[in-house]
């Protein structure tokens, strides 16, 4: 990056000024250094808002959203942020090339977040929150109807509405277990208070 540096310095009204600092934040994304890559992404649409570019640099700084996308448990706010960036990308530039591209991230986001509201409503459901659960796959099918896991949070919703949870994994393998019937042995093993006991 030292080198594109140098050409911005040294010949700063150039096209190579121009490729330069285009190339300098590529070079952040390409090294994981996501949010640098962000914020000279967003200096260049600044700079140059006209430029050709735009929608590839509206399109890398989502994909430096959704690279920061971690797993369902943890906060989901990357995954926000690169669907709105994605969105903004295919309403200003419906036409560009990274449009159908986005399309399927904002699709990959959607599916993490509802997955996500998915596995808190199943944590409320497991600490016996229920109306917590239940608010959670309102939310999730009000806002995600048309994402993969939607099918399951329906499913889920009805029955705690119906107030027969599903049981918690751990116990899916254990048996049911009860007291024997001891009225079908009938008299047999019991004994009576005025029977001597055989013991010694």
């Amino acid at each position: 990056m030292k080198i594109f540096r140098e050409i911005q310095e040294r010949f700063p009204f150039s096209s190579y000024s121009l490729m330069a600092e285009l190339k300098s934040a590529d070079c952040q994304y390409y090294l994981g250094h996501y949010t640098e890559a962000i914020s000279a992404y967003e200096d260049f649409a600044k700079n140059h808002p006209t430029n050709e570019a735009i929608p590839y640099i509206y399109f890398q700084i989502g994909m430096c959203h959704f690279r920061q996308i971690d797993t369902i448990d943890r906060d989901p706010g990357s995954a926000t942020d690169a669907e709105i960036a994605f969105a903004k990308l295919i309403r200003l530039y419906p036409a560009s090339p990274y449009t159908e591209e986005a399309r399927a991230r904002i699709k990959d986001c959607r599916d993490f977040l509802a997955g996500h509201e998915l596995y808190v409503a199943r944590f409320y459901m497991k600490t016996e929150k229920m109306e917590q659960s239940i608010t959670r796959l309102e939310y999730l099918l009000d806002n995600y109807p048309d994402t993969s896991v939607a099918p399951e949070a329906q499913e889920l919703l009805a029955q705690l509405q119906a107030g027969t949870p599903p049981k918690s994994k751990w116990r899916d393998w254990i048996p049911e277990i009860g007291l024997p019937d001891w009225s079908i042995f009938g008299d047999f093993g019991r004994v009576s208070p005025n029977q001597p006991s055989t013991s010694k």
